[in-house]
């Protein structure tokens, strides 16, 4: 990992080039026990980069951590670079929790990015820790659209490649595009995703750390039952 983050956009794209080689696409992650959500935002008109870190116990879901680190925001905002924004943050609010978690589950792109090097893909590099890109929108990549039952799925192509899924997670609603970070296989990548879904689009691990990342006082209201 580099031992500065600040570097211009050719730099970075160069670094995605020479890092890729060292994501692994295949299961390679031992028993879960604690699922993470990871997620930044840019408060102060994004002059500072907030990351926050939500620790559920895996299966029940219940939150046991959270952390929330900031740093002063010092790359531009620059499509299929968002990872050199956000993972040094992300590793600071890492960095604070008592015990790591065992598989990370990013919002953003993974293996589904035009260097196949996403913000998951970064991440579970520079954390040594499988972790999932689950994506509220496409970044690359052709598909048809799944069926509108709950666990439905299409491929993600680019060209004749699959780079990722686009998994219906609730009836109805706007897919999410799935796609592997490190150590983590599609198709375990999508049961992932399904299984942290309870009831609504986006995973508790996301909703809990999105909540975080915009309030470090943020706490989710009660889960009520709601029909996927």
């Amino acid at each position: 990992m580099p031992s500065r983050w600040y570097i211009n956009p050719a730099e970075a794209r160069a670094r995605q080039q020479a890092l890729r080689g060292e994501v692994i696409l295949a299961d390679r992650l031992g028993p879960v026990r604690r699922v993470a959500g990871v997620d930044c935002a840019f408060p102060d008109g994004g002059k500072t980069t907030r990351a926050a870190v939500a620790v559920l116990a895996w299966p029940g879901l219940e939150l046991l951590e959270k952390a929330v680190a900031e740093r002063p925001t010092d790359f531009p905002y620059v499509p299929g670079l968002l990872s050199f924004r956000e993972v040094p943050a992300l590793l600071m609010a890492l960095s604070k929790l008592k015990t790591s978690p065992d598989l990370l589950l990013c919002d953003g792109q993974g293996y589904a990015h035009p260097r196949r090097f996403g913000l998951a893909c970064h991440l579970g590099v520079a954390a040594d820790l499988p972790s999932i890109g689950v994506a509220k929108s496409r970044l690359i990549g052709t598909h048809r659209a799944p069926a509108k039952a709950a666990g439905s799925r299409a491929p993600l192509l680019d060209g004749d490649e699959v780079i990722g899924a686009v998994l219906r997670t609730r009836g109805g609603v706007r897919p999410l595009y799935v796609s592997c970070g490190h150590r983590v296989g599609l198709d375990t990548a999508v049961q992932w995703v399904l299984d942290c879904c309870r009831g609504y689009r986006l995973p508790e691990t996301t909703r809990w750390a999105d909540g975080l990342a915009g309030d470090p006082d943020f706490s989710l209201p009660r889960r009520r039952n709601r029909v996927p």
